[in-house]
């Protein structure tokens, strides 16, 4: 991943006086810190009060976050980037978990339902988990969502950080004595408590789920009738998520990076950031394990009459016969978790899907499908299937996607959305795997075919005929058709053929012009219209009267084959000039009559 962010930015912000006035300022008119998700300032200068944490005010404590940058594709760094600070230029930050960029696009969908006005970019919510986790530690996170081991930021007991004692008993955090960010998107338990979200429709809000994380990210950034559109509210928005300048320019430097594309990658191959806002002396996106249980001293053994007190009575410690041995506490044995539906997977299995076969710009006329099964054949439902398309193809899943997850049913059945071809031909694979889960999936090969017609037909019936050295008045166009239907983008040949059998090129006879005006008798690289329509360019006759033939052929086979009769040129007989020779003499006006 790409460079670091400066040292210690969060601090740097905070010692910087100017930095430090504007965030204030913006900070204040955009009022980040208010309670509940509508709260707006009740009079000048007072809002509602923040459950927050005191003298907290956002949503992550302002936890430390990951620094690095994303790549620039210009040689300089652009404006909102620090000087100095040093940046890659590869293009793998680009590539986003497939379940994380779900999460992101589905809150951001919500949203846009919920609370049109706010116009959530999901690019946002991406820039954000970036930032706070690394999209769950490269998208670390099981078939459901959550996270596979806790994400925690250090304890906020004011050293270094904001002081924000215990708010939920260790419930989210496992920290019975300070609060501890939580989840892919960092919230303290405070803000969660009243800002959580059921993303994934389970009845639970967890802050350890990346689809529950994300639509309450949305949410928060979302209050205040703010409008993300606007530059004032969205800066305002991500300024009440972790106060600092620096915070706010690195979440934008981000999202403008993905609104210029991004692609999902497999869940756990996501690139994880190096660099921290606090130096990185505690990983944020590690567990922080709780203390373990305490156990109560073992009573003091009794004393035996008229005995000492381990010797400091004079006597010796002879006298004091010794306890029991007091028992040595066992450790506390971890509950198991439970066992989810995709840890029951063993292996899918294909449901008999046909040929994968399509012309260029078809939809596939089959569906690919699996089953989920245990080790013993058993179906699995409610198991996440993710399909994907890879090698050198531009077909698609319908909507444009090139992967998609669907669960599977009470039958352990899962059906990949239909298949559409695009225009590039050959093979390409389609992968069924279990999200979440590294067992045994299914490939599947689908062939696209170029686009063919089966049948050829002139358009018109005027016979074509011209006269020897002279040019055919009427254009040669044909409709083609596949099965009935027009046959759009067809590629076709036409050739002045030698006969009926003999299918090679006349040397004599009409001919085709190309760009220099020389005759051609063969045209390749034609192409059917949209409506299936071919039109060839105008033709011309030698000096050779006689019948002709013009043939047509499309991939796929159809063939037609017009006639062309040039006629002899009529002879032009010269009518000589009379001559003065030739002439009758004038007659003689002086002869007699």
């Amino acid at each position: 991943m790409a460079a670091h962010f400066g040292r210690r930015l969060r601090k740097g912000a905070a010692s910087t006086a100017v930095a430090a006035a504007a965030v204030a300022a913006l900070s204040a008119s955009q009022a980040p810190g208010v309670a509940g998700e509508d709260n707006r300032p009740t009079t000048a200068g007072a809002t509602t009060s923040a459950p927050d944490g005191e003298g907290n005010g956002n949503a992550t404590g302002n936890s430390p976050y990951f620094t690095d940058l994303p790549p620039l594709k210009s040689p300089e760094p652009g404006p909102s980037a620090p000087v100095g600070t040093p940046v890659s230029r590869g293009d793998g930050e680009a590539g986003i978990p497939a379940t994380v960029l779900d999460a992101y696009k589905k809150a951001a969908a919500e949203l846009r339902t919920s609370k049109p006005g706010c116009n959530m970019p999901w690019q946002l919510l991406a820039a954000i988990g970036n930032v706070e986790s690394g999209h769950a530690r490269g998208g670390q996170v099981d078939a459901d969502g959550t996270t596979l081991r806790r994400i925690l930021g250090p304890q906020l007991d004011g050293r270094g950080f904001a002081n924000i004692p215990d708010t939920d008993g260790g419930a989210y955090d496992g920290n019975s004595t300070y609060d501890q960010a939580v989840g892919p998107m960092q919230f303290i338990p405070s803000t969660w408590a009243w800002a959580g979200r059921d993303g994934n429709g389970d009845g639970k809000k967890d802050p350890n789920n990346v689809y529950d994380a994300a639509l309450a990210a949305g949410h928060y950034l979302c209050r205040n009738d703010w409008d993300l559109s606007r530059e004032a509210d969205l800066h305002g928005a991500i300024l009440s998520y972790n106060n600092s300048q620096d915070y706010l320019n690195l979440v934008l430097n981000w999202m403008e990076y993905y609104r210029e594309g991004t692609h999902s990658v497999p869940d756990g191959t996501g690139g994880v950031p190096e660099h921290r806002s606090d130096d990185g002396s505690e990983d944020p996106a590690s567990p922080r394990p709780t203390d373990p249980p305490t156990t109560e001293p073992a009573p003091k053994p009794p004393h035996k009459p008229g005995g000492g007190h381990g010797g400091e009575d004079g006597n010796g410690g002879g006298n004091q016969t010794p306890g029991p041995k007091p028992p040595t506490p066992k450790p506390p044995v971890p509950p198991k978790p439970p066992e989810t539906p995709t840890d029951l997977v063993d292996h899918l299995t294909g449901t008999g899907t046909g040929k994968l076969t399509a012309m260029a710009g078809d939809a596939f006329a089959e569906r690919i499908g699996v089953r989920a099964e245990t080790k013993v054949g058993k179906s699995v439902a409610k198991v996440r299937i993710r399909f994907t398309l890879t090698g050198d193809t531009d077909a698609t899943f319908a909507g444009g996607e090139t992967v998609a997850t669907v669960a599977t049913d009470a039958k352990g059945l899962a059906q990949a959305p239909p298949l559409q071809a695009g225009e590039k031909t050959g093979d390409f694979k389609v992968t069924a795997a279990v999200v979440g889960r590294q067992v045994k999936g299914v490939d599947y090969t689908a062939t696209v075919t170029a686009r063919a017609a089966d049948t050829l037909a002139r358009t018109g019936d005027i016979p074509l005929v011209c006269t020897a050295g002279g040019e055919f008045a009427q254009q040669v166009q044909v409709k083609a058709t596949y099965q009935g239907a027009v046959a759009d983008k067809v590629a076709a040949t036409a050739t002045l053929v030698k006969s009926p059998l003999d299918a090679t090129a006349n040397d004599k006879g009409p001919y085709f012009k190309d760009a220099a005006g020389k005759p051609v008798r063969t045209l390749t690289g034609l192409q059917t219209d949209a409506k299936g329509l071919l039109t060839l360019p105008k033709l011309y006759a030698d000096d050779t009267a006689g019948t002709f033939l013009l043939r047509i052929t499309t991939t796929g086979g159809a063939t037609l084959t017009v006639e062309l009769k040039v006629e002899a040129a009529v002879p032009v007989i010269p009518v000589p000039a009379p001559s003065a020779t030739s002439q009758s003499p004038a007659p003689d006006p002086t002869a007699s009559s």
